[in-house]
């Protein structure tokens, strides 16, 4: 049986990197389809499942970050990628803060675009090894390891593919303190503030005061560790 090739949405008004981009992913075994900008990409998504989107942050009307966070608000996870000229520490944490899975800032190798594509790819389907019991409680929470799902009583909380994963990790050893390069992506280039992002943004879902955490907590020159009590 064939296996379907995924499916990337490529958002950008710049028709030239539109078209490269998608050959060369078209020869990396992926299927593409192009959008100029976030209304010709809203529209697309209202008809069609992608399963990545790449966006430039730099586009007329509504910019990527604008549209990624109106996604999110939405309750639309499909994994992100931002492009983006502006490679600043401050740009990437914003992408990151919006709800986007990564930041690629250009120029960048493609190489290095199909990694970060199939490591979220990969993330997103095969979800890491659990303990047996693979629900994990604290307060109200529950975190369904095998599927990634954390609730509230019987309320779903949405979660991004690498928020589930860095609770996924976190949730393997509650009570014990995991360093920040363990909770790292690799594609990423294994970076520390990535994940401190990612820290924050669960820090809303699940604390009721994210300056004062209860269950999701810093250890200082360390890492972070899930309180289960």
């Amino acid at each position: 049986m064939d296996i379907a090739e995924p499916h990337i949405l490529i958002v950008d008004d710049d028709e030239r990197i539109r078209s490269l981009l998608t050959r060369y992913l078209a020869g990396q075994n992926f299927r593409v389809t192009g959008a100029e900008d976030a209304a010709d990409a809203a529209a697309k998504l209202a008809s069609v499942s992608f399963d990545l989107l790449i966006v430039d942050v730099m586009m007329p009307g509504q910019n990527g970050f604008e549209f990624v966070a109106e996604l999110r608000r939405k309750q639309n996870h499909v994994p992100v990628i931002l492009l983006t000229a502006r490679g600043e520490a401050e740009d990437r944490i914003a992408g990151l803060e919006t709800g986007a899975d990564d930041y690629l800032p250009k120029p960048f190798e493609p190489r290095e675009l199909t990694l970060r594509i199939n490591a979220i790819l990969k993330r997103a389907a095969r979800p890491a090894p659990v303990p047996a019991s693979a629900a994990v409680r604290f307060g109200d929470f529950s975190f369904d390891a095998i599927r990634g799902e954390l609730k509230r009583g019987d309320d779903l909380i949405p979660l991004t593919t690498g928020e589930a994963q860095l609770l996924r990790i976190l949730a393997r050893s509650p009570g014990t303190t995991v360093p920040r390069a363990a909770l790292a992506d690799p594609a990423s280039g294994g970076e520390s503030r990535a994940v401190d992002v990612q820290i924050t943004r669960l820090r809303r879902k699940i604390e009721a005061d994210p300056r004062n955490p209860r269950y999701l907590q810093t250890v200082w020159g360390e890492g972070y560790v899930l309180w289960t009590e």
